[in-house]
């Protein structure tokens, strides 16, 4: 069977229904299923194909659990959606790869860099990506921002805009980053849906402008054929070991045309519906790609200037007593 299963659910709904889309057309017979720490309570368990439980992904069973599912459910590919999972699925990749089923996460040293904000700063550079100047700490100029080097969802960020602003928990924490804070006022932030293929080929490029965020993720946002398009592709057209989705960060500069990376997540973005929508269908490229063993041609056709807003939807489940 060609079942697709996708890891860390939650609330994808959208990337769960564009999975089931595009897999029916190749494989009318085949499903999508999800696994999630609570699948009754998370909404894109309820419109996949099935569901299944699964112990946190830093659970010692954890890698076992999700075998033992795949096998059960007949699972092809492993489309993970959420940070923690990436390192612990590209660690245990030819454990399931020796057992057909194919996670698509990119290799563990590629994860690696793009978990530690600190590395892949110096990816970016040695690729010819500007980043956000350092700050040294005995020396500040403000505003500036704070961050984690290894944080996710905006979590424990921090704009200080004066030394009064800063407090001890700034300078004892070894994890936070002092950096050059990117003005929302000045600069436009963009995330960017790109496509590696299995050779770590570019393939796609979609510049999302996020117009407002929450919890992190965008919840209003346009494409844009924009100076990034023809950055990334210059600079960042091939990278050894990144395969799939993989989410970029980066701010403009309108008038000076000033690029900066920010970060890689190398998996579905919460705001990839949109890119989907205006017709980069990564989920197609792979199911053709790790299914269908199809190569990619480059594609730059997609919508721009397509507006995305989105709002709160309901799933109901009748007879819940939990």
């Amino acid at each position: 069977m060609n079942n697709i299963l996708i890891s860390s659910a939650g609330q994808r709904v959208s990337l769960v229904r564009a999975f089931q889309k595009e897999l029916k057309k190749i494989d009318p017979g085949a499903k999508v299923f999800t696994v999630d720490l609570n699948p009754v309570l998370a909404p894109a368990c309820h419109v996949s194909d099935g569901f299944d439980k699964i112990d946190r992904v830093t659970a010692p069973g954890y890698i076992a659990e999700l075998l033992e599912i795949c096998k059960k459910r007949s699972i092809k590919m492993i489309v993970p959606t959420i940070d923690t999972e990436l390192l612990v699925l590209a660690e245990n990749k030819d454990l399931f790869l020796q057992n057909g089923i194919i996670p698509v996460v990119s290799s563990l040293d590629f994860v690696k860099k793009c978990r530690d904000k600190r590395i892949i700063n110096e990816f970016f550079l040695e690729n010819n990506i500007d980043i956000p100047k350092k700050m040294d700490k005995d020396n500040l100029t403000f505003p500036l921002f704070i961050k984690p080097y290894d944080g996710s969802l905006s979590a424990d960020t921090f704009l200080i805009k004066q030394a009064s602003d800063l407090t001890d928990y700034h300078f004892q924490n070894p994890k936070l980053m002092f950096m050059e804070y990117m003005d929302h006022q000045i600069y436009e932030e963009f995330t960017v849906d790109t496509y590696y293929n299995t050779n770590g080929d570019l393939k796609c490029v979609v510049p999302r402008k996020r117009i407002f965020v929450r919890a992190g993720e965008v919840n209003k946002g346009v494409t844009k054929k924009n100076e990034i398009v023809e950055y990334v592709n210059e600079n960042l057209s091939h990278i050894e070991g990144a395969v799939g989705c993989l989410t970029m960060q980066f701010f403009l500069h309108p008038e000076e045309k000033r690029i900066v990376g920010i970060e890689i997540n190398p998996r579905f973005g919460g705001g990839y519906p949109l890119s989907y929508l205006a017709g980069a269908n990564y989920p197609e490229w792979l199911i053709k790609e790790y299914i269908l063993n199809n190569d990619i041609s480059y594609f730059k056709d997609w919508e721009e200037n397509l507006l995305m807003l989105r709002y709160d939807d309901e799933v109901l489940v009748r007879n819940y007593e939990g």
